[in-house]
């Protein structure tokens, strides 16, 4: 039976629109970071390692060699950020920046 192998490992930096430090507790940072972990397993790209700071996030991720990067990070904003709004009204004016950085990487680094 023929097999194809894929290992490719991806790096997404993405922030918050205009830079908005509204990330500083690092309890609701660390909350947001897991829920971008579940985000991405549920769509087949599993995490290695989420983090980020106050006002931005990278994820780096096993990538699944037949999706659409547009797509994976249309499907985290959008998700993601009805999370943010549902969980911490007080953000009311959150929000995701419209752009993102993507980079392919080697899992050793």
């Amino acid at each position: 039976m023929p097999q194809s192998l894929s290992a490719v490992y991806i790096h997404l930096v993405f922030s918050t629109k205009n830079r908005r430090p509204l990330f500083r507790d690092k309890v609701n940072r660390e909350a947001l970071h897991a829920f971008l972990g579940g985000i991405s397993k549920r769509l087949d790209c599993p995490p290695i390692l989420i983090g980020g700071v106050e006002d931005h996030v990278h994820l780096y991720l096993r990538w699944r060699p037949d999706a659409n990067v547009s797509d994976l990070m249309r499907a985290v904003k959008a998700r993601s950020s009805k999370w943010v709004h549902d969980e911490f009204p007080s953000l009311g004016e959150f929000a995701w920046q419209e752009g993102y950085a993507v980079f392919s990487v080697s899992k050793s680094q």
